[in-house]
């Protein structure tokens, strides 16, 4: 099978493709033939050096394909299926820029009909951490879904990203009133494509009133992407009792927070990453990104806000470098015909 591949960490000119051996999948295992494959900035910033301890890495965490061979004690699962994956190359050497690829079943996720592998492969990391940014609890796993959010308004902080994009059109599925912050008329237009009631551009307008004027009572949740930078707003405009979900460090890798103000709303702060999210958690993401999957309220694409953009499994230092560049939409690496 064709995998990409690098044997220590730099820029994306340290990947190669190189063939190696089919990989068999041991007991509670399946082995995916990819379709699709989503490049994300982790897959980036680790090959760059933020991870090591093995002597060669396939990255990706995000896939989606067909099930090819299945491992003992596997239940659930037959050759044929169509699947999605999630968190492929978390603590393992070999994740989805390849042919093949072999997952603990945890990892593989059963690709609702109708669905399509460009879908399944953009979900992942992305709409898990939306997931958990909507709702993130010291009580266990929260479940979305129609009327889950009813009553509630979200504030997503650059929803033209990733997950951005998933926050809103999860949010928007159950029942929420959503605002989005953006950055130019043309982020604004896939923000609006991908769910938000209201956009408002952060670099022409005053956020804080503008906030205001839409949601007098304040927001009950801000998915926050910049904290270092728009901290302040978030205090300003969350209400009491509020959440802060804090998933990214764009614009700086500290923030200050004027401790009384949060302390006068009884404010809650969730900074989040997936690598550390219990099982369970993920779990219900994943079923919950399933079902949003399968209603037809979670689309990739320009009409979904986000505009696709595919390389081949042989271009995948280019997809690595439009990542890193801040290509708006998302990254997919396209490994065979669907």
């Amino acid at each position: 099978m064709r995998a990409v591949v690098y044997r220590e960490t730099g820029p994306s000119s340290v990947l190669e493709v190189v063939d190696r051996d089919l990989p068999e999948p041991g007991p509670g295992e399946v082995r995916v033939r990819l379709v699709r494959a989503g490049v994300n900035p982790t897959d980036w910033k680790f090959r760059a050096g933020m991870m090591s301890g093995h002597d060669e890495v396939t990255p990706g965490q995000d896939g989606a394909g067909y099930v090819d061979a299945v491992g003992p004690e596997v239940d659930g699962f037959a050759v044929g299926d169509r699947v999605w994956l999630v968190l492929a190359q978390h603590g393992r050497p070999h994740g989805t820029a390849a042919e093949q690829t072999v997952q603990p079943v945890e990892k593989v996720v059963h690709l609702p009909d109708g669905a399509g592998f460009d879908l399944g492969a953009s979900a992942g990391v992305p709409a898990v951490t939306a997931h958990r940014a909507l709702t993130a609890s010291e009580q266990g796993p929260v479940r979305l879904g129609p009327g889950a959010l009813a009553g509630r308004t979200v504030l997503v902080a650059g929803g033209a990203g990733a997950v951005g994009n998933a926050a809103i059109q999860l949010a928007r599925w159950s029942g929420a009133t959503v605002i989005s912050t953006v950055s130019s008329p043309e982020k604004a237009a896939l923000a609006a494509a991908a769910g938000a009631h209201h956009t408002i551009d952060y670099r022409s307008a005053d956020v804080v009133a503008e906030v205001r004027a839409l949601c007098p009572g304040g927001v009950d949740i801000a998915v926050e992407v910049a904290p270092a930078d728009n901290i302040g707003i978030d205090l300003e405009v969350v209400k009491v009792h509020g959440l802060v979900s804090i998933y990214a460090n764009n614009g700086g890798d500290e923030m200050s927070v004027p401790l009384r103000a949060a302390f006068s709303k009884n404010l809650r702060f969730q900074f989040l990453i997936l690598y550390t999210l219990d099982p369970a958690l993920v779990r219900a993401a994943t079923e919950d990104v399933s079902a949003a999957m399968a209603a037809g309220a979670l689309r990739v694409g320009e009409d979904a806000g986000l505009p696709l953009h595919h390389f081949a499994l042989e271009q995948t230092a280019a997809a690595h470098d439009a990542v890193e560049a801040g290509a708006v939409g998302k990254v997919l690496l396209d490994i065979a015909d669907a």
